[in-house]
């Protein structure tokens, strides 16, 4: 018996189901955004894209991998947050509602957080249900939300460790060719990290360097709300800021997995785990209780 793999729908404007793993085929059916896929195999379309010919096959037919992303349910149990400033927790289910707490009206529902993302947990407090709820708060605006405790695991103190930190920081820097989609990590001469990436508009030209760190980010929208199309991505993990005047950062992605051709609004898309190996390697080195990390560090090429 296959076990299938759960895929969430990361597209806002939804995915074709396809009678065949091409996009020129027929297409049966479609799914919408933030709707589960059980897939039960991976195969080659034919036809590609090139840069990402991965399809699923599903339910009746078959869908392209890059606009859905595998998800678990994984439960965690209830622990306090190890320092008074907070201490950083991801999410470990496809999806939960935040809520938000009104003096005149209550508990309401807002942002939704996503599988993969990392929050800044703050408090144990009794939630809508009276059962204990995280308090989470928000990076950008300083908002607090209240998410249930079973779907955030709190990382660990040794999951900021810095790899090879023996390596001196003139001879770590890391190379993006815009036209490959491709980034490298450099030790010396020694490619230490490969990875396909998706950049965009405006991401420019030019030689950088990190200067904030931060391992939860608000993007998008500063707004409250509970609409799920909104543009807003909460808690965008494992972010390394090279371009301060108009924001371009690499960083985990929890909405795609189109990864070789751009897919962003100018920063450098990669997959979480990639994303969270470059934060760990890079200069500055961030400590965990730090929600931003300020300093000149890492060379960034980005280039033609």
């Amino acid at each position: 018996m296959i076990t299938p793999r759960l895929m969430l729908v990361g597209n806002k404007d939804g995915v074709s189901v396809y009678k065949e793993p091409d996009e020129k085929s027929l297409i049966l059916y479609q799914r919408q955004y933030n709707e589960i896929i059980n897939v039960y195999e991976e195969v080659i379309g034919p036809n590609g894209p090139a840069w990402n010919p991965i399809w699923y096959r599903c339910w009746g037919g078959y869908v392209f991998s890059g606009y859905l992303y595998e998800v678990r349910y994984e439960y965690n149990p209830l622990s306090a947050p190890n320092r008074p400033s907070g201490q950083l927790a991801e999410l470990t289910v496809p999806y939960t509602r935040s809520m938000f707490y009104r003096v005149e009206s209550g508990w309401e529902p807002m942002w939704m957080y996503y599988y993969g993302t990392n929050h800044w947990v703050t408090d144990v407090i009794e939630g809508p249900d009276g059962r204990p709820w995280y308090q989470v708060e928000d990076e950008l605006g300083r908002t607090k939300t209240a998410v249930q405790y079973e779907h955030l695991r709190f990382i660990a103190d040794e999951e900021f460790e810095p790899i090879n930190p023996d390596v001196p920081a003139a001879d770590k820097y890391v190379d993006i060719s815009l036209p490959h989609q491709r980034l490298r990590a450099y030790e010396g001469d020694q490619i230490v990290l490969e990875t396909k990436i998706s950049s965009g508009f405006p991401t420019g030209e030019g030689k950088y360097s990190i200067k904030t760190k931060m391992p939860s980010k608000h993007m998008g929208n500063a707004v409250i709300t509970s609409n799920i199309r909104e543009r807003i991505w909460m808690g965008v993990p494992w972010t390394c800021f090279f371009e301060m005047d108009i924001g371009l950062a690499t960083h985990g992605t929890f909405w795609h997995t189109n990864f070789g051709t751009p897919m962003s609004a100018g920063c450098i898309n990669m997959n979480n785990q990639d994303a969270k190996w470059l934060y760990r390697w890079s200069y500055p080195v961030a400590l965990p209780h730090e929600w931003a990390k300020h300093g000149w560090g890492t060379i960034i090429d980005v280039h033609q």
